[in-house]
């Protein structure tokens, strides 16, 4: 059945490119709802956003959605890998600002708080889409696949010069809670160069040492160093997630991802709705709906460091 939170939770940081304080709060909605952004903020005019593919705004450093008014809200993939990785379908999820509070860099504290509120079964079968035809994009030596699977299973493999991150590899299968057991505490990560343009240009004025790992060469510059060994590409999975959840449903469909990011993750997902008999929405059985993101999930396998 498709499901929301039970009650209203908030979350309170900063934004991690404004470095501007946030609020966000997510509230229940009903069946067939989705997953909505709305800005309060704002006073005028129309203050929902969809969390949909076809309202991102493309960016090479997170994901932005904009509504057809212009009214944007950013930096979004953590929340939605955690609304994704818990199995919440329906939500309304209201902000202050142009901005997701970055909060420690990772999922975690976002999954911590919807599983103490808990999950609501809504009278409502759930909706995915299978994923039917291989579909692929390329930018550069990046490159994004998805193809069919009977679950949604992600696969990542990053290569960075630093070789405090270097190449690591990973797949997962998203279902039996392993998002939340494997992947939701990984932090965001970049090169210190990186920091240094960035806030060159304006951005990432709100990242610290705590939601952020950072590297020089062969060094972790984090206090603490890393919360596992190969965390930064289970941080690219978390994000793909994130993205993947903009599908405007569960996705069935095994989504491999080389040097992949958030704007080649798009394109991914536009070139595979934009594909004739690549893809359909179906109803779940319970069976099929047991293989979906969030299926399986346990308290105790959440990790406690936030």
């Amino acid at each position: 059945m498709q499901t929301t939170i039970k009650s209203p939770i908030s979350f309170g940081g900063h934004g991690l490119h404004s470095g501007a304080p946030a609020t966000v709060t997510v509230n229940p909605a009903s069946a067939h709802h989705g997953i909505w952004f709305k800005r309060t903020d704002i006073a005028l005019g129309d203050r929902l956003i969809p969390a949909r593919w076809d309202a991102v705004n493309r960016s090479p450093l997170c994901t932005k959605l904009e509504n057809a008014a212009g009214l944007h809200v950013s930096t979004v993939e953590h929340i939605m890998a955690a609304l994704a990785g818990c199995g919440i379908h329906n939500a309304l999820v209201e902000i202050d600002g142009p901005e997701v509070p970055i909060l420690d860099g990772s999922s975690v504290q976002f999954v911590r708080g919807f599983m103490q509120r808990g999950i609501r079964l809504l009278a409502a079968p759930v909706m995915a889409f299978e994923v039917l035809k291989e579909v692929t994009v390329t930018d550069g030596e990046a490159r994004a696949t998805l193809a069919p699977s009977d679950t949604l299973r992600i696969d990542f493999e990053i290569d960075f010069a630093d070789r405090a991150i270097g190449h690591q590899k990973k797949t997962l299968a998203m279902n039996n809670g392993s998002f939340a057991r494997e992947l939701c505490d990984s932090r965001t990560f970049c090169r210190r160069a990186d920091v240094e343009a960035m806030h060159a240009n304006g951005l990432a004025l709100g990242g610290t040492a705590e939601n952020a790992v950072v590297v020089d060469g062969d060094t972790i510059l984090t206090p603490g160093g890393l919360r596992h060994a190969d965390e930064p590409v289970r941080h690219k999975m978390l994000d793909a997630l994130g993205d993947l959840a903009l599908a405007g449903a569960p996705l069935l469909g095994h989504y491999t991802g080389y040097r992949a990011g958030h704007s080649l993750t798009n394109t991914l997902l536009r070139a595979l709705f934009a594909t004739p008999d690549a893809v359909r929405l179906v109803k779940c059985d319970p069976l099929m709906a047991a293989r979906l993101p969030g299926s399986g999930l346990v308290w105790d396998e959440i990790p406690q460091v936030a």
